[in-house]
């Protein structure tokens, strides 16, 4: 096993998660708010709805997405805990 090649697919992972997350949350519900609220979900704009429940569902997935990667990543590397 090289721990080094776990800790760079480990971190790659972290950090493609987070910028889909930053991307949801800060550039969606903040800066493109705007631009985005000319769509229409539900009766508000779609903006509104990245910034009050768009970034939450989507941190919520992605705690879901981490957890079946590196289990699949620990298993690649032979560091999973037997059940």
């Amino acid at each position: 096993m090289n721990k080094s090649d776990y800790w760079k697919e480990n971190l790659r992972l972290v950090a493609i998660l987070l910028a889909i997350w930053f991307a949801v949350s800060f550039l969606f519900g903040i800066i493109l708010v705007d631009t985005l609220n000319v769509i229409r979900v539900g009766g508000v704009g779609l903006g509104f709805w990245f910034a009050q429940q768009g970034s939450i569902y989507t941190f919520l997935v992605l705690i879901f997405v981490y957890t079946k990667k590196m289990n699949t990543l620990d298993r690649k590397y032979d560091v999973h805990e037997d059940k």
